[in-house]
C-alpha cells in the first residue's frame, strides 16, 4: 500500500482566518498550525515567482515529521508557445532551493492554461527537460492539462513512457480523461460547496475516499481540495482524513 496525503492548497488565505485558524493565531504560525491538522499542503507561492532556500528551509521545519508539500512549478515553464524552451525557467525553478524541503518534498505540478493544447513533439520536448532528481533527492512529476485536445492516447502513452502523472481533477469544465501513466496518484478537487460545511458532502466524501484506497494498493495518493468554495478545503480535508482513519 501506497501512502495517502491529503490536504489544501497554499495555507495564507484571509477567510480561513477566525475559521479554520483560531482568531488570536499570529499568522507567521498559520503553516505551523494547518500542517498537523492536514497531512499536505501544495505550495503555490512557486507558481507565481521565485521562492529562496530559506523559504524553503523555514517551511520544513515547521511541519512535523511525515508531512509532505507538493510544489507547483512556475508559470513561466508553462504558459508559453515554444515549451521545449522552458529550460532555463525549469532550471532556476529547482536552483531555488526546492531541494531544502528534504524528505518532504512531494510531486512538482505542473497547470498548463486552458488555451494550450496537444502538439506530441512540443509537449515531449517539455517532458525531456523535467529533471528527476534535485539535490540528489528523487523528484516526481504531475501535469494538469485543461484542453479538450489532451483526451488523446498519444498523450497518455507520452507521460508514461516519461513516468509523469497526469493530474486527476474534479471539475465541471475538467476535459480530460482519467489515465495512469505513473506509479503515484495526483488528485486536485474544485467542487467544493460554500453550503456544504466540509465542502463536498459525505456520501461524494465516501465515494472519494474508496476511490483513494483503490489507488494506494498501486503507489502513493496525493489528495488536495482546492478552489471551488475554498473557505471550506480544510474543513473538507480534515474530514476526509478522519474518514480514511475511520
Amino acid at each position: 500500500m501506497g501512502r495517502i496525503l491529503v490536504g489544501i492548497g497554499g495555507w495564507t488565505y484571509a477567510p480561513w482566518r477566525g475559521v479554520f485558524y483560531p482568531a488570536d493565531l499570529p499568522q507567521k504560525r498559520e503553516l505551523e498550525f494547518a500542517s498537523r491538522r492536514v497531512t499536505s499542503i501544495e505550495i503555490n507561492g512557486t507558481f507565481y515567482g521565485a521562492q529562496k532556500p530559506e523559504s524553503f528551509r523555514r517551511w520544513a521545519s515547521e511541519a512535523p515529521d511525515g508531512f509532505v508539500f507538493s510544489v507547483k512549478g512556475p508559470r513561466f515553464a508553462t504558459h508559453r508557445r515554444e515549451l521545449g524552451e522552458a529550460g532555463p525557467s525549469i532550471e532556476r525553478f529547482f536552483q531555488s532551493g526546492v531541494a531544502e524541503l528534504g524528505e518532504k518534498l512531494g510531486p512538482v505540478l505542473w497547470q498548463f492554461p486552458p488555451t494550450t493544447k496537444f502538439d506530441e513533439a512540443r509537449f515531449a520536448a517539455f517532458l525531456e527537460l523535467l529533471p528527476r532528481s534535485a539535490d540528489g533527492r528523487p523528484v516526481r512529476h504531475v501535469v494538469e492539462v485543461r484542453h479538450a485536445s489532451f483526451a488523446d492516447p498519444a498523450f497518455a502513452a507520452l507521460l508514461r513512457r516519461h513516468s509523469v502523472a497526469l493530474a486527476r481533477v474534479d471539475a465541471a469544465d475538467s476535459p480530460v480523461p482519467p489515465a495512469e501513466t505513473a506509479d503515484f496518484t495526483y488528485a486536485r478537487l474544485k467542487r467544493a460547496a460554500a453550503d456544504i460545511p466540509t465542502g463536498y458532502a459525505p456520501p461524494a466524501l465516501a465515494e472519494w475516499m474508496e476511490r483513494v484506497r483503490g489507488w494506494a494498493r498501486q503507489g502513493d495518493c496525493f489528495l488536495y481540495f482546492i478552489n471551488g468554495a475554498k473557505e471550506r478545503a480544510p474543513a473538507a480535508a480534515m474530514a476526509f482524513i478522519a474518514g480514511l482513519a475511520g
